[in-house]
């Protein structure tokens, strides 16, 4: 059996975008693959999404489907990301619990990958919601279009694809969740990186309004992009097209993913180079604006790895070079969010997680999500965590996302983005695996923490 196939007998379902056909394993039943749009292809290549039409005949969703991603963003990534041939890159994953007649609607999980809005996959196995099944999540994963296609910002091009893309995946699961045993009215919006970055630009937008009831972001930020012409008239350059829609449009997606990976390489900038655009209806102000008028209604769970980029053995400009990034781009957004919403009606809780990885020498980005997945034993754990990894950890911040999506309160302090701000801390060595403690995101303490990090 193929790795990207679903285990299992056939489960159909009779949702009102047609019938699916899973696939049923012991307790937990998989829809992969789902196409929520019509394939960005030809004429719809750079064009809002359309949605996908009812399905005629039963759909075989027993596999993953294709992915936006062609080209990954560095030849080893931290996370497994398989790229998967095809058109349909708009397409989502559910894993939910087996069918019971007597079990009330269960909450929604919905994963936004991450990738630096360059690339990513849906169908990396670390973001296998089994975990989430077992204990009566409906899990969502959903793909979207990365890098130029999903956000350069060209004439007679809408902005922000991308954002538009996750839009119409939250508004086909509003419709045909309740198939697959979820609740329609308790999603829960997630997302790493890139992707924690885009569940704040959808808390912040005036677009994002009652598609979801609660969000949580991982080493997310507000990853606005900036000027990004120079950027893309030197891509354009390097392809031998001109810098438009037509220009790009000429060559293949795999081929402009390639280019731009290329270009930002030979410039030696990790800085993002495309992402959410502000000034239109989906972002018509930047996200930490956005946040003080918008999403009050909506509970936030967010937080960072206290590494990030600055960890293993880098020397000083590196390190420095990583701190700089690991501050400035994820763990400010922490104590930014919370202010923000200081006059929010619904609470934001932080979080920070500290287990250093004795593989990548620090808590680095991206370590934290086996955690949170509660899946220590998926494919590429072990090279990323070491053989090791404390079991406990996960179980507990698993069960504590797991009592957050099912609408209960976190058991640590609100925080409102003022110094000595309650914290929940993970992991952290020569402390209990779990502790509530304060001042992990102030500036003062933060660095103390990093020089004794570096002695």
């Amino acid at each position: 059996m193929n790795s990207l196939d679903a285990p299992g007998e056939p489960d159909a379902v009779r949702a009102p975008a047609g019938t699916i056909v899973g696939r049923r394993h012991a307790r937990t039943r998989r829809f992969l693959g789902i196409p929520f749009a019509e394939p960005p292809t030809g004429a719809r290549r750079f064009a809002a999404p359309v949605p996908r039409g009812r399905f005629t005949q039963p759909y075989d969703a027993s596999r993953h489907g294709p992915t936006a991603q062609r080209v990954p963003l560095f030849a080893t990534t931290t996370v497994p990301e398989p790229s998967v041939p095809g058109d349909d890159v708009l397409n989502l994953g559910i894993v939910a619990p087996a069918a019971d007649e007597d079990r009330a609607p269960c909450p929604v999980l919905v994963w936004i990958h991450g990738g630096g809005f360059l690339a990513g996959s849906p169908a990396s196995p670390w973001y296998d919601g089994r975990a989430f099944a077992r204990d009566g999540v409906v899990c969502v994963t959903v793909g979207y279009r990365l890098g130029v296609d999903g956000f350069a910002v060209l004439d007679g091009v809408p902005t922000n694809l991308g954002l538009r893309d996750l839009l119409l995946a939250l508004d086909w699961v509003r419709e045909n969740i309740s198939a697959f045993g979820g609740d329609p009215d308790r999603v829960t919006v997630a997302g790493q990186s890139a992707g924690g970055a885009a569940v704040l630009a959808l808390l912040s937008s005036p677009a994002g309004y009652g598609r979801f009831q609660r969000a949580v972001s991982l080493s997310g930020g507000f990853f606005e992009a900036g000027a990004v012409s120079d950027f893309l008239g030197r891509l354009g350059d390097r392809l031998g097209v001109p810098a438009t829609r037509a220009g790009f449009g000429g060559r293949s997606v795999a081929d402009v993913q390639r280019a731009v990976l290329d270009l930002r390489d030979e410039r030696g900038d990790d800085t993002l180079v495309l992402g959410p655009f502000v000034g239109d209806d989906i972002l018509p102000v930047p996200v930490a604006q956005g946040l003080a008028v918008r999403g009050h209604d909506v509970p936030v769970l967010l937080g960072a790895t206290g590494d990030e980029f600055d960890r293993g053995a880098m020397d000083g400009a590196a390190r420095a070079a990583g701190s700089r990034l690991t501050d400035t781009l994820f763990r400010a957004a922490c104590p930014r969010t919370a202010e923000a919403r200081r006059a929010a009606r619904a609470g934001t809780w932080l979080y920070s997680f500290e287990w250093p990885s004795p593989v990548l020498g620090g808590a680095a980005h991206c370590v934290d999500i086996p955690y949170f997945f509660d899946v220590l034993d998926a494919p590429g754990v072990t090279e990323a965590l070491g053989p090791n990894p404390p079991a406990e950890l996960a179980t507990l911040m698993h069960a504590d996302l797991v009592r957050f999506v099912r609408g209960r309160e976190p058991a640590w302090a609100r925080a409102t983005g003022g110094l000595g701000d309650p914290v929940r801390e993970y992991g952290r060595p020569s402390a209990p695996l779990v502790a509530d403690t304060t001042g992990v995101f102030d500036p003062v303490v933060r660095q103390v923490s990093r020089a004794a990090r570096t002695c």
